[in-house]
């Protein structure tokens, strides 16, 4: 079974959802026969590529509701175990990140990617990394147990750039427009950081209806659940 994560590294609900996910899988039998790939999307792809505080960023988008948006994630990243620190998050452009993460997919395979995505999302969201700074994510490959010389080689060059931005429309192509959103087997959809036994269920669900041919519809989840593209202005 094949498991497509598409999410942001700026995502929170991504760290959230990446950790429900494993909770699940771990508790799924058929664990060792699902393949997990994370693809790429940019909730804001045209941010400019200079870090800016997340606090000043979030509010100029959002309002004054982004402090409480801040407090209700760092409520359930502690429940879930995983260190929030918005006050020295750092917000940049994930293009570099994503490129990395294909790079790890295509050079090493979804186990590195998987450590990757982990350390990328760690660095971003509790240790104030700029994960649009070539040799920070050289360090961070490194921390994930890839070749560091050969990941700062392949950010300093323009490879997979194309197909990065290829899966991104792609993403865009099958509907999706909120992250984090798994696709299973390329046909059913899960949207938003589920609970662990909403994931849980999809697999067992997916286990037995592997090669149904019509594709189910996406699962809803609350409003609080994905990162969705902000609105234009």
């Amino acid at each position: 079974m094949k498991v497509e994560i598409y999410s942001d590294i700026a995502c929170p609900w991504c760290y959230v959802g990446k950790r429900r996910f494993e909770r699940a899988l771990a508790a799924f039998p058929q664990a060792d026969s699902v393949e997990v790939i994370y693809r790429p999307y940019q909730l804001v792809p045209d941010k400019s590529d200079q870090p800016e505080p997340h606090r000043a960023y979030l509010t100029a988008r959002y309002g004054p509701q982004a402090e409480a948006m801040d407090a209700r994630l760092v409520e359930l990243g502690r429940a879930e175990g995983l260190p929030f620190d918005f006050d020295t998050v750092l917000e940049n452009n994930t293009l570099l990140a994503h490129r990395l993460l294909w790079h790890a997919l295509t050079a090493y395979g979804p186990t590195e990617q998987a450590a990757l995505k982990d350390r990328l999302l760690t660095a971003h969201f509790a240790e104030g990394v700029d994960i649009g700074d070539r040799a920070a994510l050289a360090a961070l490959a490194a921390d994930a147990g890839l070749d560091p010389d050969r990941a700062a080689a392949f950010l300093a060059s323009d490879e997979g750039h194309d197909e990065v931005l290829a899966e991104i429309d792609s993403a865009r192509d099958l509907g999706i427009t909120a992250v984090p959103t798994f696709v299973f087997e390329g046909q059913w959809a899960v949207q938003g950081g589920q609970e662990s036994s909403t994931f849980l269920r999809a697999l067992e669900q997916m286990a037995k209806e592997t090669g149904a041919s019509a594709p189910a519809a996406a699962e809803a989840c609350d409003a609080d659940g994905a990162c969705e593209v902000p609105a234009a202005g």
